[in-house]
């Protein structure tokens, strides 16, 4: 993995910031999900790449792990979110399925950062 000057660079923090912008125009473009759930969905997508941030900004490996895992527990978070608008019919199917496949995509590549990062404390 190359050396990055800047968390802007990292694959992951592109992909969750794509779920991110996915959720805001969602959120935008759908008058049927309720306010607590609109709070909590944005809050999740925006935890992801603060997280993500902030553990870059920390210059040690594990801080940074740490702070990834805070971000991959917020994907997963936005993921339930989708389910809970599927059972409460808030949007349709074929929505929620990109949104969860650009989280798919976002978890995927955190889980590689995350790892190359455990390759760095071993040493």
């Amino acid at each position: 993995m190359p050396s990055y000057t800047r968390f802007e660079e990292l694959d992951c923090y592109k992909k969750c910031r794509e779920v991110r912008v996915w959720v805001d125009a969602l959120i935008k473009s759908n008058s049927k999900i309720d306010r607590d759930l609109i709070q909590n969905i944005r809050r999740a997508a925006r935890s992801s790449t603060r997280n993500i941030a902030e553990g870059f900004g920390r210059h040690h490996h594990k801080e940074n792990i740490q702070f990834c895992r805070i971000a991959r527990g917020s994907l997963h978070e936005i993921f339930e979110d989708l389910n809970i608008m599927k059972d409460e019919n808030m949007s349709d199917e074929e929505t929620l399925k990109q949104g969860r496949i650009l989280i798919a995509k976002a978890l995927k590549s955190l889980n590689e950062y995350i790892k190359y990062l455990n390759t760095l404390t071993t040493k």
